[in-house]
């Protein structure tokens, strides 16, 4: 337990310092941050997206093939 309280409230310090040196920035700097951000999102709905579109072929895929594998067994049954 001591554990997970210590690292939540590493993180929570973290936070706070972060937020602490953003607000203190000049508006150049945080406009730096708000476009890391901003890219660091876009990324991750990239990817995300990329992922997505994979998974939906290689499902499409197995369907196709299993589809193909349940005409032989029939055609092998007449």
């Amino acid at each position: 337990m001591g554990n997970k309280t210590n690292g939540l409230l590493a993180l929570l310090g973290l936070g706070a310092l972060a937020w602490w040196k953003y607000k203190k920035a000049s508006p150049e700097d945080q406009q730096k941050v708000k476009d890391t951000i901003n890219t660091a999102k876009d990324n991750l709905t990239k990817f995300g997206n990329d992922l997505k579109d994979k998974a939906t072929q290689t499902v499409d895929q197995v369907k196709a093939k299993a589809e193909e594998l349940k005409n032989d067994a029939q055609q092998a049954a007449e």
